[in-house]
């Protein structure tokens, strides 16, 4: 990475960015409403295509439930399927830190993977979520990353060129997506080293 003092914007991946997360609680929760294992609930809802379609805006929270509750052989009312669905994240208090400290001197936004239940019922209770500057998310754009164009939504909504924004996720492919649209992609370690990447991009925190 070469130092560029013309950053503009900085724009943060929400799961294992801000929040991590682990699926495996909501799994866990639900084994005592049906008669599957572990492993044979996860393979039967994680290895469909449900959770990729709703995360793309393709089936609604209701729909995604029913669907889960057929592919699983649940016995669970919609309230608390969803409030297992829900209680999966655990903020990186870091993180929200970094984002204050860049709020004011450069625009900050959320891109993310995610739905609309996690979205409505989490992300918007979180400390942080006011100060962002534009919310991206891949349900509302029916666009996945490391897709092109989840990447311009955002650009566009933060008023950015693509060599003005940086953007900060877990998984290098989708770091690389942002690369590949000219932005600056640096993938999430640790807190440190992400500090040390935006420096070493010109970006003063």
């Amino acid at each position: 990475m070469t130092k560029d003092s013309s950053i503009r914007a900085v724009v943060f991946d929400f799961g294992n960015v801000i929040c991590k997360f682990d699926n495996e609680l909501f799994l866990r929760s639900l084994l005592s409403h049906t008669d599957k294992g572990f492993r044979e609930l996860k393979e039967a809802i994680y290895a469909s295509d449900l959770p990729r379609r709703y995360e793309t805006g393709l089936v609604s929270s209701e729909n995604f439930y029913r669907e889960a509750v057929r592919l699983g052989n649940l016995s669970i009312p919609m309230e608390g399927f969803f409030r297992a669905f829900t209680d999966i994240f655990t903020p990186i208090p870091s993180t929200s830190a970094l984002i204050m400290e860049l709020k004011g001197k450069y625009k900050v936004g959320l891109l993310s993977n995610t739905n609309e239940w996690h979205y409505e019922h989490f992300f918007k209770s979180v400390e942080v979520f006011p100060q962002f500057d534009s919310v991206t998310l891949s349900f509302d754009v029916k666009e996945m990353k490391p897709g092109e164009g989840i990447y311009r939504d955002a650009l566009g909504k933060l008023g950015v060129l693509p060599d003005e924004c940086v953007y900060v996720d877990d998984i290098e492919e989708y770091a690389e997506g942002a690369r590949r649209v000219g932005m600056k992609g640096i993938r999430y370690t640790s807190h440190d080293s992400l500090v040390a990447s935006l420096r070493a991009l010109g970006v003063s925190v």
